[in-house]
């Protein structure tokens, strides 16, 4: 079963999951120990995140190493990316009414 990339990030351990890969290919284990919880919860993170294809997994001699398949945020980016425009385009509009009110209090 495929999974939806924000269904994936939806969950706050997958997305801390997602930043420590991010930075270096790590084991099952090497994440569950960053994590106050079991090993097979962190493994079932870790396969919901594969599913949606999230990781790049490499396997060396018996273990197996994830890392964060970047082109793959590219989705959330890009659905973000309607967000960002319009918040800029608030934050201008919140910009143009604090300089007229800071030239209206000097003109007193």
């Amino acid at each position: 079963m495929k999974r939806d990339i924000f269904q994936a990030i939806a969950d706050p351990t997958r997305r801390a999951i997602l930043v420590l890969v991010s930075a270096n290919a790590l084991t099952p284990n090497a994440i569950a120990d960053q994590f106050n919880t079991t090993r097979q919860a962190v493994s079932k993170h870790i396969k919901i995140l594969n599913e949606c294809e999230l990781l790049d997994e490499k396997k060396v001699g018996r273990e197996i190493y994830y890392q964060l398949k970047i082109e793959k945020m590219k989705e959330v980016d890009q659905w973000l990316e309607q967000f960002k425009k319009i918040w800029e385009s608030r934050f201008s509009q919140l910009d143009q009414v604090l300089i007229n009110l800071k030239s209206k209090k000097n003109e007193i």
